[in-house]
């Protein structure tokens, strides 16, 4: 039941190991879906070979050393090309850097603060993620301290704040909109998202908003089993020995969430997921500047299981608008986040098309 190329398309093998083989792929091309991570291993020799042969690529990392490390060493070479380099086009980050866009447009007014929320849904059988993403999250924890020097080393231009400022909340808080509790959301949604709202701000001179992300986690025996998991895994990843048996052992350390086979079929056919997004900002002729935040509004984007069915949805739609609306993308070539490439582009009405849906909501709905 699977959909298969049709009869004219071919397959060219190429690897990450040969940079001959990656070449003559990228010269044959105007854009690359890179699917193969984790990215810090595996991500930039394609990076590289598509900025030198002049194709596009477009990748589904949620890993913010690759992204903005890619960002650092390519942004120039990319612009001076006129290529673009892409990241995030997955679950990660597209229904949140998207998300916040989208508010912006619906709300009468200057938006200044989104809070967003996820929640997944699965069925009898639960959910799971391949082991490829646990990795990633052992790796990109063990060297938080370079991505740290990274970011220093790229000298980011401070995002002000416009409007009051958004009060972030604590490692477990209580969310009276959905009567539940919530914890910050581990993914790199706030990082891509501050990206963006950084060259909206110094590229269009739009307003920046403030973004704070978090996911559900359900009642408080929920909270205590996920501290514990959290705990255990912060301390594991700190060490050598211990990320090993993390690698080797993710199905124990993740109670099930994480496997080698990934997801079944009827796991994925039963899961989907909720973004939901409270903003808040000035009416029309009032000054953000001045005075409290006097609007709100509420959107969602909702989709299918997020990993293997919303991501690659995201990820070609992606690829689409960018070969088809060239003439919305930035003006020059450049290592981009999503929302930063797609902002004056259609891709949130395409994504409506295909199963991501963006809406306005009012909170008796939520």
């Amino acid at each position: 039941g699977k959909a298969a190329p049709g009869a004219d398309v071919g397959v060219l093998l190429c690897d990450v190991g040969d940079e001959g083989s990656l070449a003559a792929m990228a010269k044959q091309t105007r854009l690359v879906l890179n699917c193969v991570g984790p990215y810090r291993f595996f991500g930039e020799p394609v990076v590289k070979a598509c900025v030198e042969n002049g194709a596009s690529c477009i990748d589904i990392s949620g890993e913010p050393q690759f992204l903005e490390g890619m960002y650092l060493k390519y942004n120039e070479k990319a612009a001076e090309k006129g290529v673009y380099i892409i990241g995030s086009c997955g679950f990660d980050s597209i229904p949140a850097d998207m998300g916040v866009l989208y508010t912006r447009d619906k709300l009468k007014g200057t938006l200044t603060a989104v809070e967003s929320f996820l929640a997944v849904k699965s069925g009898p059988e639960g959910s799971c993620i391949h082991d490829g993403t646990w990795k990633s999250a052992i790796h990109g924890l063990s060297d938080h301290d370079n991505l740290k020097k990274l970011r220093k080393q790229i000298g980011y231009t401070p995002v002000p704040v416009v409007g009051a400022k958004l009060k972030r909340r604590g490692f477990v808080s209580y969310s009276q909109e959905f009567k539940e509790y919530a914890i910050p959301f581990m993914g790199p949604d706030v990082s891509v998202v501050r990206r963006t709202q950084r060259y909206l701000h110094t590229q269009l001179q739009e307003t920046p908003v403030q973004y704070a992300a978090y996911a559900n986690v359900g009642g408080l025996g929920s909270v205590m089993k996920l501290m514990f998991a959290g705990l255990l895994f912060l301390l594991l990843a700190k060490f050598s020995f211990g990320r090993k048996l993390l690698i080797k052992y993710p199905e124990f350390f993740s109670a099930g969430r994480f496997t080698k086979k990934g997801p079944t079929q009827k796991q994925m056919d039963e899961t989907s997921f909720t973004m939901t997004f409270f903003g808040e900002g000035y009416s029309e002729g009032q000054d953000p500047q001045k005075g409290k935040p006097n609007v709100k509004i509420c959107t969602q984007v909702k989709g299918p299981e997020p990993g293997y069915i919303a991501t690659p949805i995201a990820m070609v739609q992606a690829g689409v608008v960018l070969l088809e609306e060239a003439a919305c993308l930035p003006a020059q070539g450049g290592v981009y986040s999503p929302g930063a490439a797609f902002s004056k582009t259609k891709l949130i009405d395409r994504l409506n098309k295909h199963g991501l849906e963006f809406s306005v909501i009012t909170k008796p709905e939520v």
